[in-house]
Parts: structure tokens; C-alpha cells; sequence
């Protein structure tokens, strides 16, 4: 029989919140972290909004904030999340054998100083044309080996290891949109194995820099409403144009339930079903029927032995692009049948953005927190129903609803999927 796998820690530093009950609230009571771009210029850019986190450092989980401010943004959300779920699940006191307590993130690239960058090709251009042996030369004179070491997508679980003297399994995922979800489903895989009793899992990313926001306003993804920040995201509405890129980071600690239940772990659910599938459709747009969607939920319910009639409630991909939010529904519609219509499923990336590789940790963690208290977000700025999303989509308020299993949907680039069933016990 294999090893259960409960959570036992959370984590998170969020534009809505710096921690899971702050979040929730503000989710909940259908706020919005969207404004305006504030960390870098964005004047002439077309895309002037995000979802940025803000009035937050790492004093706040007892580290010294000046010794971190060469390290990338995402690194310290990251390490921000993963010691609130430390000390919220006590578990550090538990671990006997540190070879039995591991991390696994999904944590994206990080870019380098966009100014220096310019600067140096600007340098580069001459009378002549553009001089690859002179912007070489000044990009090589900016080098520096210890600051390139932080630029590793990687860097935040290599410090975490050190921090909390983690030996056992760990990994950075890089896997677009689904990296996040990929870390936790893995890690609840290494302990289903037996090849630890503790994992920290989630993710972290900020793609709030000139090249994020540049390169997915050429993928077309992005909503240009630089008017309206609060109403820009409109998951599965009619209107939608795209996404706002959001940032930050969430960790859960997991846990092998007899493990937690020895140490007296206050348990908050349980993660039951993992599944994961590839469209190979095409780089950026979904599979447009969703098959290989719908055969991740199938997959994740076989996992997690239960019907889709005994799934409460969906925390949706929900982008906000229209092929998105289309295949997805689509997707659910081939998996639950008629029961479609009757589970209700909705979005919190209108609220939080886009956390890119992120994402999927964040609306995980809005499951667990539904699980907790029978409620369920909303998707705000929902107005205009789509005749080809035709769901329940939990429009602008939060809902009652008896919550004992929530899927968790993650679906990115590249045509990846990630589905994630969490359950009460």
C-alpha cells in the first residue's frame, strides 16, 4: 500500500498577502493586486500593468534583508514561502536524518540587469553598424562570478538546502507554467517511494523585467487595459484579451501522514491524486480540444481513485487568453460530462496575475485553503458570458460550497499539464 502524503506547512509572499491567511482573505473578498508597474520603467512600454509584490522583505521569517539583496527577486519569495511553511508545520524539530527531508521547486530563469544589458549594446553601435567584439568586450567587463551564481534558476533551493540542512531528494523544475505543480506532484511521488518522510515543495517567479514583460506582450498573451488595472484579467469572459503578469512565491511542507500524525502535526489536507501529460501541440497555444488536458484530470483521478461527481470544486488555469480558457473548458467538459455544469470552477489569476512558473503552487495553495473552510474564490471581472465557456465559473463572489476533494488544473507552454487532487481526511 503506498504512503500517504499530507501537508502540513504553508507558505507564501503574494501580491494579495505575505502569508496563506492574509491571502486568503483578500481572495475571498474578491480584491485585486493589479496596478501599475512600479519596479521598473514602464512608461513607453504598451504593457504598463503587473501584479507586483510589495511592502515585503525577508525580516519578515527572521533573516537580515541586506544580505540578500544581490539575489533575484523570485529567490527570495522563494525563501520567504518555504520558512513560513517550516515554521508553520514545526516539522524541523522532527527530522531525525536530514537525508530523509528534501526540496523540490519550480523556479524560473532569471534575467540579468536590463539597463547594463542596453547600455552595452548601445556602447556596441558605431558609425559602421553593430560590433560584436565591443559589446563582448563591456558585456565581459560587467561580469561578475558571484553575482552570475544567483542568476541560476536553481538558486533558491541550493539556499534552502544549506539553511535547513536538507540532504535528501532535490530539484529545481523549469517547466513553464506547470513547474510549480510538477515540484509539489514529484515531491509526493519521492515520499509515496519511501525516499523521504518530509518534502518542501512549490515554487517562485518574477517576470516583472523589461524581457517578461516585452516577451509575452509579442506572444500576444498579454491585456493591454493599462486604464483599467483592477479590470485588465478577465478569465473566461467573452472580453478577454490575456493575462497580467503577477510574481511570488508559495511552499508547502509535505509530509508522510504517520510521520506527521506521531509529532502531532496539525494536518490541512491531504494530496491524493498527481498526474501529468505533454500536447506537443505547439509552443504556446493548448491542444485546441484539450485532449491531452482532459486526459491529465482523467489520469489524476484514476490516481486518486475517485469520480468526478466526488470533485467539489476546480481551481482552473484560467489565463485569460482565449485559447486558454477555451480548451480548458472543453477539457472539463470531456472528463466530468454533464457533471460539467454542476462543479463549480474558477480562476484567482485575475486577483494575483499570472505567477508564470509559480502559478500553479499559488492556486494549489487556494484549494487547500477551500478544503480548510468550505468556501471558494471567485473569478472577478467575469461580465459577458463566452457561448464557448459555458461553465459554472464562481462569477465575482466567493461561494459556500462543502469542499472534500478540489482538482487543481496547471496547464503551460509548450503544451504541459499537471493536475493535482487535494482531499480533507
Amino acid at each position: 500500500m503506498r504512503r500517504r502524503v499530507v501537508i502540513t506547512g504553508l507558505g507564501c509572499v503574494t501580491p494579495l498577502g505575505h502569508e496563506p491567511e492574509a491571502l486568503w482573505q483578500s481572495l475571498t473578498a474578491g480584491a485585486c493586486g493589479v496596478g501599475p508597474i512600479t519596479i521598473f520603467d514602464a512608461s513607453k512600454f504598451p504593457v504598463r500593468i503587473a501584479a507586483e509584490v510589495k511592502h515585503w522583505d525577508l525580516g519578515s521569517v527572521g533573516l537580515d534583508p541586506a544580505t540578500w539583496e544581490d539575489h533575484a527577486r523570485q529567490t527570495r519569495f522563494a525563501v520567504g514561502a518555504a520558512l513560513q511553511a517550516t515554521q508553520s508545520s514545526g516539522v524541523a524539530e522532527s527530522i531525525d536524518d536530514p537525508l530523509r527531508s528534501g526540496i523540490y521547486l519550480g523556479c524560473g530563469e532569471i534575467f540579468p540587469d536590463f539597463d547594463r544589458f542596453t547600455s552595452s549594446i548601445s556602447d556596441a553601435v558605431q558609425a559602421a553598424g553593430f560590433c560584436p567584439a565591443t559589446f563582448a568586450r563591456q558585456m565581459s567587463g560587467l561580469c561578475d562570478a558571484e553575482r552570475e551564481l544567483t542568476m541560476e534558476p536553481g538558486a533558491a533551493v541550493y539556499l534552502l538546502t544549506g539553511l535547513l540542512n536538507a540532504q535528501g531528494p532535490v530539484r529545481n523544475y523549469t517547466a513553464a507554467c506547470v513547474s510549480s505543480s510538477l515540484a509539489v506532484g514529484e515531491a509526493v511521488e519521492v515520499i509515496r517511494r519511501d525516499e523521504a518522510d518530509v518534502m518542501l515543495a512549490g515554487g517562485a517567479h518574477s517576470m516583472i523585467h523589461p524581457f517578461g514583460v516585452t516577451g509575452f506582450h509579442r506572444l500576444s498573451t498579454l491585456s493591454e487595459r493599462n486604464g483599467d488595472p483592477q479590470g485588465a484579467a478577465q478569465p473566461f469572459d467573452r472580453d478577454r484579451e490575456g493575462f497580467v503578469i503577477g510574481e511570488g512565491g508559495t511552499v508547502f511542507c509535505l509530509e508522510e501522514y504517520e510521520h506527521a500524525r506521531r509529532r502531532g502535526a496539525n494536518i490541512l489536507a491531504e494530496i491524493v491524486g498527481f498526474a501529468s501529460t505533454h500536447d506537443a501541440y505547439r509552443v504556446t497555444d493548448p491542444q485546441p480540444q484539450g485532449a491531452q488536458a482532459a486526459r491529465c484530470m482523467q489520469m489524476c483521478l484514476a490516481d486518486a481513485q475517485v469520480a468526478p461527481a466526488e470533485i467539489d470544486y476546480i481551481n482552473a488555469h484560467g489565463s485569460g487568453t482565449m485559447a486558454n480558457d477555451k480548451a480548458e473548458t472543453l477539457a472539463v467538459k470531456r472528463v466530468f460530462g454533464e457533471q460539467a455544469y454542476q462543479t463549480p470552477m474558477s480562476s484567482i489569476k485575475a486577483a494575483v496575475g499570472h505567477l508564470t512558473t509559480a502559478c500553479g503552487a499559488l492556486e494549489l495553495l487556494a484549494c487547500v485553503k477551500a478544503v480548510q473552510t468550505n468556501a471558494v474564490p471567485p473569478t472577478i471581472n467575469y461580465h459577458t458570458p463566452d457561448p464557448e465557456c459555458d461553465l459554472d465559473y464562481v462569477a465575482n463572489e466567493a461561494r459556500d460550497v462543502v469542499c472534500r476533494r478540489v482538482m487543481n488544473n496547471s496547464f503551460g507552454f509548450g503544451g504541459q499539464n499537471v493536475s493535482l487532487i487535494v482531499s480533507s481526511l
